[in-house]
C-alpha cells in the first residue's frame, strides 16, 4: 500500500494556528473517506480529529474540536489539510492520517496510516 505523506507538525504557542498536509495516492484518495487522528501518548487511544469524505466534502468533527479546526481536501493534489486554530496545550498530539473507514467517529476501517507528525502547543 502506498503510505500517506504528513507534513507540517512542529511547535506553536497557546492560542496559534498550524496547518497539517497528507497526501494520498489517487487510488487511496479517490472516493474515500480519510481524516486526522491524534494520540496524545505512546500506545494511548488513538481519537478522531476531523474526517472528511475525499468526493462530496462531507465532514465530521471529534467534540472537542469545537469549531476551531477545519478539515478540506484539495481534489487535484490527492491531499487534505487540516487547519488548526486556538491551539491550546492540551492539542499536544501525535497527529496521524489516515484513509478508509466512515464518517464516525472511530478508527474502525481505516486501513492505510501516515507516520505521524508531532504538534507541540506550549503554554
Amino acid at each position: 500500500q502506498v503510505p500517506l505523506v504528513e507534513s507540517g507538525g512542529g511547535s506553536v504557542q497557546s492560542g496559534g494556528s498550524h496547518r497539517l498536509t497528507c497526501t494520498a495516492s489517487i487510488y487511496t484518495f479517490r472516493d474515500n473517506f480519510m481524516g486526522w487522528f491524534r494520540q496524545v501518548r505512546p500506545g494511548g487511544e488513538r481519537e478522531v480529529v476531523a474526517r472528511i469524505h475525499t468526493e462530496d466534502g462531507r465532514t465530521r468533527y471529534g467534540d472537542f474540536v469545537k469549531g476551531r479546526f477545519i478539515i478540506s481536501r484539495d481534489s487535484a493534489k490527492n491531499t487534505i489539510y487540516l487547519q488548526m486554530n486556538d491551539l491550546k496545550p492540551e492539542d499536544t498530539a501525535t497527529y496521524y492520517c489516515g484513509a478508509g473507514g466512515t464518517l464516525h467517529l472511530d478508527t474502525v476501517g481505516v486501513n492505510i496510516w501516515g507516520r505521524g507528525t508531532q504538534v507541540t502547543v506550549a503554554s
